[in-house]
């Protein structure tokens, strides 16, 4: 049986977690178009690197260009927003995130560490004109600074403009389940898939549109009290989820999970030598139903970024249509 969705059925559903997007889409001549953009994923709206959240990621298939996984998986923490873009913007948009960190923090490079900054992509130069670089630092930073907590729009939205899912128009999806007193919610970048490779509905397979193998950027958002080992454990039920809609995670595709907690958050100026926090027992029943939200929210995310995205037209008059689904 599925589990309840959230109010909203979104990743905003899990108190406190706000979702920016900036879009850029402009045909500039008949064989140029920008048709990208970027979205930033926020666990918190107060100071992230100062009020840090437990995290964790899953690699399933590491075909990716991603930022900052390494310190996540070394500490176990995360101090920024996760930012969501193209493959050849990751430069760009770390750039302009670490300009807002560095102006919201200014002991960061002085009086304490330096930070790290998480950055996903996927691939989206089969409509984009990638080579153009045209996701600039300012616009990692309006997506910041625009994000909120309200439904968040999905499909050819964000760093989900150009992207193609299925044959068809993907891009940004969300969903939430409540797994009795927590709730589980999910964002994805769908960027990957052909027509019949689809279990979830019959999309046909006579257009074969020449994309790259693809990829997807999952976020998994929490407020049930886990620490990054759990977390793991939860980010890596995101390949079960994904299974479910038909990918075969193939040889070319940057599969990447990222899993956080919004409860017991890590205070960067605390000088205490032993730190405590409560979070739930692997063998609690409980567990098992955040494995399958988890699942659940995976699926649906990636079918919402197909429903709710549109016809595109793209760079040299390439055209991907809206997938046929209610």
């Amino acid at each position: 049986m599925q589990l309840p969705k959230g109010s909203t059925n979104c990743i905003t559903d899990v108190g406190g977690v706000l979702v920016g997007h900036v879009t850029l889409y402009e045909k500039l001549n008949e064989q140029d178009t920008v048709c990208t953009g970027v979205t930033a994923i926020l666990p918190h709206a107060g100071n992230i690197f100062s009020n840090k959240i437990r995290a964790a990621s899953s690699v399933i298939n590491g075909y990716g260009k991603t930022a900052g996984l390494v310190q996540v998986e070394e500490l176990g923490l995360l101090e920024s927003p996760i930012m969501l873009t193209n493959t050849l913007s990751v430069g760009s948009v770390w750039q302009g995130t670490l300009q807002y960190m560095l102006n919201e923090n200014k002991e960061i490079g002085d009086s304490t560490s330096s930070l790290n900054i998480v950055v996903g992509e996927c691939n989206d130069s089969y409509l984009n004109s990638i080579r153009l670089q045209s996701v600039k630092a300012e616009h990692a930073i309006q997506a910041i600074e625009s994000a909120n907590s309200k439904p968040v729009e999905e499909g050819a939205v964000g760093a989900g403009k150009g992207m193609v899912c299925f044959g068809y128009k993907g891009g940004i999806g969300t969903a939430s389940r409540l797994a009795e007193a927590y709730t589980v919610g999910c964002l994805v970048l769908s960027n990957f898939g052909k027509r019949d490779d689809a279990l979830f509905a019959d999309l046909g397979s006579s257009v074969k549109l020449d994309t790259p193998d693809g990829s997807i950027m999952m976020v998994i958002a929490t407020d049930a009290p886990l620490y990054d080992r759990q977390l793991k454990r939860l980010a890596k039920r995101c390949a079960a989820g994904l299974g479910r809609t038909g990918s075969h995670i193939d040889n070319g595709s940057g599969d990447i999970a990222i899993a956080f907690s919004t409860a017991n958050t890590y205070d960067h100026n605390a000088t205490v030598e032993l730190e405590s926090m409560s979070f739930i027992r692997d063998d609690h029943p409980i567990m098992n139903k955040l494995f399958q939200a988890v699942i659940e929210v995976t699926e649906e995310a990636v079918i919402s970024s197909l429903k709710n995205a549109e016809t595109t037209e793209g760079r040299s008059g390439r055209l991907v249509e809206k997938a046929p689904l209610r």
